[in-house]
């Protein structure tokens, strides 16, 4: 089963990227995403081989950002494919098969994609302006994931991700989403990660006061 709350690291440089991974395991993290941008292949397989001992440690699930081979080599759980990145079907064939594919959507036609290329999960946004990620999609809202997911009807699990922070978490699982990615919001308070799990863990509470029929009073 795909873990509800996913971090994705951030730092001025690799070393930063892994002690803040070191941080968020400790604090009960049980999926990091490895993503460096803007790096060389050298650095980033030095820094995927080191999260993966960090991760082995804690018997924390470990993706790598884009880089499917190297996720391969260290024996990554999986790999999380950008819009622009290598086909997941293409990515399948390479990597083994206990190993996840994750591919980022922004709209109703890239889950359908993904859907058909039979990916692990999707991390459908940006709910709100980022500065995380360059050249950022349409703001998707709540009203977007929800049309979204009502329209999948699918048991993919989506994952909501862009600026999201916990006093969002309850109004975004009423739009179905499976569970959230959060970067900033765990880099700057570790001690969130477990008041998150908490919150998603209580999805199905959530789920039901908001679709529970009203009385009619006629």
């Amino acid at each position: 089963m795909i873990p509800k709350l996913h971090y994705i690291s951030q730092g001025s440089s690799p070393k930063t990227h892994l002690e803040n991974i070191q941080q968020a395991c400790q604090s009960g993290a049980e999926l990091v995403q490895l993503r460096l941008k803007n790096y060389s292949e050298k650095k980033i397989l030095k820094a995927a081989e080191e999260a993966r001992d960090i991760t082995s440690h804690f018997q924390t699930r470990l993706i790598i950002n884009d880089h499917y081979k190297i996720a391969k080599t260290v024996k990554a759980d999986g790999v999380h494919l950008g819009k622009s990145d290598a086909d997941p079907e293409t990515v399948r064939k390479t990597l083994y098969s206990w190993q996840i594919i994750g591919g980022t959507a922004n709209t109703l036609d890239d889950c359908e994609s993904l859907i058909n290329k039979k990916v692990d999960y999707i991390g459908l946004g940006p709910f709100r302006f980022t500065e995380t990620k360059e050249n950022l999609s349409p703001i998707l809202g709540l009203s977007g994931y929800q049309n979204i997911i009502e329209s999948l009807k699918s048991e993919t699990p989506i994952i909501a991700i862009g600026g999201i922070t916990i006093n969002d978490i309850s109004e975004l699982l009423k739009t179905g989403v499976y569970g959230i990615a959060a970067s900033g919001e765990i880099t700057n308070a570790f001690n969130t990660i477990e008041r998150i799990k908490k919150l998603l863990r209580h999805k199905n509470d959530v789920v039901e006061q908001v679709w529970k029929p009203t009385p009619s009073t006629s």
